[in-house]
């Protein structure tokens, strides 16, 4: 592969813990694949972000979706049903990257067709881990549709 003409891949991350976002980006600069995180902090601005409304009219198609499900103003759920119910959207993976370790959030987020379901580890060092993992799996080994 030809790294002058390596596109980056294009993540959102949607979450409103600073702490997590901090963590996240940290370890996105530290990854293997280039890439561009861009991060929003709940609901609705996610989906303005995905349909390129207001401050985000010149915004980038991600071709991954880090999604938390407890947001203020638009819960992640809301938001996952939006995106997979959505022409334009519905083919960007999804991976739920949260603390609910609930039967019911897991069960509904697959209903909603999430790609992936993560719990987030309390833990620094198993959450660096995770989107280590998080990173290997999707930006190196996964085959992402092409926006």
């Amino acid at each position: 592969m030809d790294v002058k003409n390596y596109k980056p891949i294009e993540i959102l991350l949607v979450e409103d813990s600073p702490g997590d976002v901090r963590l996240t980006e940290e370890c996105m600069k530290e990854a293997k694949v280039k890439n561009i995180l861009h991060v929003v902090n709940d609901g609705v601005e996610a989906l303005d972000f995905l349909r390129k409304k207001g401050k985000y009219a010149n915004a980038a198609k991600p071709d991954l979706i880090l999604l938390d499900l407890n947001l203020p103003k638009k819960d992640g759920r809301e938001v996952l049903a939006e995106i997979k119910s959505d022409e334009n959207l519905k083919r960007i993976p999804i991976v739920v990257l949260t603390t609910s370790k609930a039967e019911e959030d897991i069960l509904k987020t697959y209903d909603l067709h999430a790609n992936c379901y993560i719990v987030k580890p309390i833990d620094l060092q198993q959450f660096l881990q995770v989107v280590r993992a998080i990173e290997n799996f999707w930006l190196t080994i996964v085959s992402l549709p092409k926006n």
